[in-house]
């Protein structure tokens, strides 16, 4: 495996991991099962896709991507901040339009970096970009 492929599988395992935590903080959050259920099936997907770069990784000996608890806490205070006096469904889901949007931003810095990555690791960045896409659209229905 080449250093940009790692670069590439690690950018998903981080992307992913920062989505499935910022469901977790704002699932606490929804009153509105509609948009909990959609969340709860995004976190699935994720999931996957996280499981798939890990697996690369591994099979290749390769070190992945670990959150520090640093990371994870400022995401939680960050959400827990935002939603603080507005917990409301369309507020919620204007908040996870722009996770996913920075999510499809980073990914997408981190193939224009890496264009050197096999295809693999190319098409499981552009499902995840994919899977983002989608969800902002999805969300919107929200606002």
């Amino acid at each position: 495996m080449t250093s940009h492929e790692a670069a590439v599988y690690r950018e998903i395992q981080r992307n992913t991991d920062t989505a499935m935590k910022a469901i977790d903080a704002f699932a606490e959050k929804i009153s509105d099962d509609a948009l909990a259920m959609q969340i709860s099936r995004q976190s699935l997907r994720y999931s996957e896709l996280h499981n798939e770069a890990s697996r690369e990784l591994l099979d290749a000996k390769t070190q992945g991507y670990r959150s520090s608890a640093l990371s994870d806490a400022l995401l939680r205070t960050g959400i827990h901040y935002n939603t603080m006096l507005n917990t409301s469904t369309g507020h919620l889901a204007e908040l996870m339009i722009r996770n996913s949007t920075n999510g499809i931003l980073e990914m997408e810095k981190v193939l224009k970096h890496n264009e050197n990555a096999g295809p693999r690791p190319v098409a499981l960045a552009k499902q995840l970009i994919e899977l983002e896409e989608k969800n902002v659209e999805r969300l919107k229905q929200y606002l």
